[in-house]
């Protein structure tokens, strides 16, 4: 299970993070929702160490998570970033081969992606061409794919269906609820909240750095603050 105790993220005298506990337990989707700058990307960012933590605590399985970045990786934390960075002037396949730069096995590796072309099609046929070509849902295929080749044991989403078409979002969601159906446990930061808590097992809503309501779908769906202020329901 990971875990956040008290977390608490600033920036100069920004509080971005004001003391926020949540768990992910193992197999299950975890939601945060909240509205622009409410601080989601800041709480994946900080789980990943990407910045820096000013107090309270990360842990997996009940080892603290005090350690770089890269060392989170190889933990099994893997985060797919906000806007997909991948790398534009490198082909579909040197992405994936750089997600897997953990596999010292040359056969393990190829077996590796050959995987995240049968789980994306549409990667395998572009596998040659610069991924700077590609449209913004195949790259956002090819970010997760990347995410997957180092075989992650829990994946950070950050906004995956950002500014991606309705069809391309409903199969982004249907890829979230496969990986999880096959063990992998997953946080998702996502602006579309109906989406979201559509398929997780929990959520919390984020607001200027605070959680300020948490539950399951159906209990936060029953919430009229949440419901008025995120899913557009007005009773």
């Amino acid at each position: 299970m990971l875990e956040l105790k008290d977390v608490v993220v600033t920036y100069g005298r920004i509080i971005a993070l004001q003391g926020i506990s949540l768990r992910i337990p193992d197999g299950e989707i975890v939601s945060i929702i909240g509205a622009n700058g409410a601080g989601k990307s800041t709480t994946i960012n900080a789980i990943s160490r990407m910045v820096p933590i000013t107090s309270g605590s990360v842990t997996l399985n009940g080892s603290e998570l005090s350690i770089p970045p890269h060392r989170i990786v190889k933990k099994g934390i893997v985060q797919v970033p906000e806007g997909r960075r991948v790398f534009s002037s490198i082909s579909v396949r040197e992405n994936l081969i750089l997600g897997g730069y953990l596999i010292r096995d040359l056969k393990k590796l190829e077996r590796k992606i050959e995987e995240q072309y049968r789980r994306f099609p549409i990667l395998g046929e572009r596998r040659n061409q610069p991924a700077g070509t590609l449209s913004g849902g195949e790259q956002q295929m090819l970010a997760i794919a990347r995410a997957l080749m180092s075989e992650p044991k829990v994946l950070l989403l950050d906004e995956p269906s950002l500014g991606l078409s309705p069809l391309l979002v409903k199969e982004i969601f249907e890829l979230i609820v496969d990986l999880k159906k096959n063990g992998l446990t997953i946080l998702l930061v996502e602006q579309n909240a109906q989406k979201a808590l559509a398929i997780s097992n929990y959520a919390y809503v984020l607001e200027t750095g605070r959680i300020v309501a948490e539950g399951t779908c159906g209990q936060l769906l029953g919430n009229p603050v949440v419901e008025e202020a995120y899913l557009g329901i007005k009773r």
